[in-house]
């Protein structure tokens, strides 16, 4: 009897899964040419370019939070996307545009740096793009002082 109730129940989900689920009948035609079109007009590539690829901070005290921005520059002919900017360490954070920059328009990325660590410090930021090359490092330098005594 409760295979005949499984069997039955299997019939009916399966008659009822089957309908037409085909989704072409789901595609809005409207938007399917604005994407289209879009695609089409955005063909090229997108290249990158900086102000600096390097910032030394210089002498700086211990936790001392300093900042700089490095300018990017789209000098491609389609759309520049920063996809991921990850820094080298967790002393350094940087903030970069989330939408895509324009051919020929300019961006600022900003970097955040703030170490406990004493000495000649280097941390890089590697950005992720959607240019040819696929990466680009920017590179942060500086002498922290050791921490003033009491």
């Amino acid at each position: 009897m409760k295979r005949i109730a499984l069997l039955a129940v299997a019939i009916g989900l399966l008659s009822v899964s089957c309908k037409n689920n085909d989704a072409s009948s789901k595609i809005d035609e409207a938007n399917a040419e604005k994407v289209e079109q879009s695609s089409t007009a955005t063909t090229g590539t997108p290249a990158i370019e900086f102000d600096k690829t390097e910032h030394d901070f210089g002498n700086i005290g211990n936790n001392e939070s300093v900042e700089t921005e490095f300018s990017v520059k789209n000098t491609g002919t389609a759309d520049l996307v920063i996809i991921n900017a990850t820094a080298s360490c967790g002393c350094t954070v940087p903030e970069y545009q989330k939408t895509p920059i324009k051919p020929g328009e300019t961006s600022k990325l900003k970097v955040r740096f703030q170490t406990g660590a004493v000495g000649s410090q280097q941390k890089t930021v590697t950005l992720t793009t959607n240019t040819e090359k696929g990466e680009e490092l920017l590179t942060i330098k500086a002498n922290v002082a050791a921490p003033a005594q009491q």
